[in-house]
């Protein structure tokens, strides 16, 4: 059965910021509202010319000023600026159809929906992203996306990055889903002897509770058809494909930055029975150097 684009929510940017960072490229933080949940998704785009559909169709009885507010600008701002649509000093202007408002797309203003692009679907992590836990690799795996993202290629595993274009698409599903507070009673179980699987199974949780629903509805308003996946989680590579819209054309992995480089990265008991559960339990493709069908449960 070919899916259709009514099985999805309904997802609109609100609005789309440029932000410079301190790691290298300026990306554009787009803020998504739905009509699943009340949460506020977020996708970190790479790019200029990667444009949400629905941030940037012209709606009736708006000013160009007010197209430059919520972000829906080609180009640059700067001080003085007046149209949105038009970058006179980079030479650049969009055009749309006439009946609908939508975006018309156009090679030089807007990246193209065949283009290969590298993305990454990511769970919210307070823990690994905020509070530098070694429990998981989320904070890491975070990071490093974006460094792949970024580059050309990665020298230490020779994967092929996006060179300037691609995106983190950021759920706010935290705990795989259940929520900070049942992952921090999860924590706990875990110091009393159960692995991450065993701990969710005991608070009457699904092992795996994500769903990737909106992630596909933004990475589709974001005009991307063929993604690299930066995952090691095929249930993922399963759940984001959906023809004839979204078709992974490549899985790259998300190897541990200490299975490359002894001296960087993750390195705790913990961290090591976290990603044994994921091989072991959930069945990550991870080739990993670490001992497996081990006695040990401590996550």
């Amino acid at each position: 059965m070919t899916a259709t684009k009514t099985d999805l929510p309904i997802v609109q940017c609100i609005a789309r910021a440029r932000i410079p960072t301190t790691q290298g490229p300026d990306i554009f933080l787009h803020l998504y509202a739905n009509n699943r949940d009340k949460k506020e998704h977020l996708a970190i785009v790479f790019g200029e010319d990667i444009r949400s559909r629905s941030l940037f169709k012209r709606r009736p009885g708006e000013t160009q000023n007010d197209r430059m507010i919520r972000g829906a600008y080609v180009g640059k701002l700067h001080p003085g600026r007046t149209v949105a649509d038009t970058d006179d000093r980079l030479g650049l202007s969009l055009h749309f159809d006439d009946i609908t408002g939508e975006l018309l797309y156009e090679s030089k203003t807007t990246w193209d929906p065949k283009n290969n692009t590298l993305v990454r679907i990511h769970s919210e992590c307070y823990t690994g992203e905020n509070a530098w836990s070694a429990r998981c690799d989320c904070g890491e795996q975070f990071d490093r996306a974006g460094k792949l993202i970024a580059c050309e290629h990665e020298k230490e595993t020779g994967i092929i990055g996006g060179d300037g274009h691609g995106v983190i698409v950021y759920l706010r599903q935290e705990g795989r889903g259940i929520g900070l507070g049942e992952k921090l009673k999860a924590y706990n179980l875990q110091d009393l002897g159960a692995d991450t699987v065993q701990a969710n199974l005991m608070l009457k949780h699904p092992v795996d509770a994500r769903d990737f629903s909106i992630g596909k509805a933004i990475i589709m308003d974001l005009g991307i058809s063929n993604v690299r996946l930066l995952t090691n989680n095929p249930d993922k590579i399963a759940q984001v494909e959906y023809e004839p819209y979204i078709r992974c054309v490549e899985r790259v992995p998300m190897v541990p930055i200490h299975w490359t480089n002894e001296n960087e990265g993750i390195k705790s008991k913990e961290i090591e029975g976290y990603l044994r559960t994921k091989i072991e339990r959930m069945g990550h493709l991870l080739q990993e150097p670490i001992k497996l069908h081990s006695t040990t449960t401590t996550e």
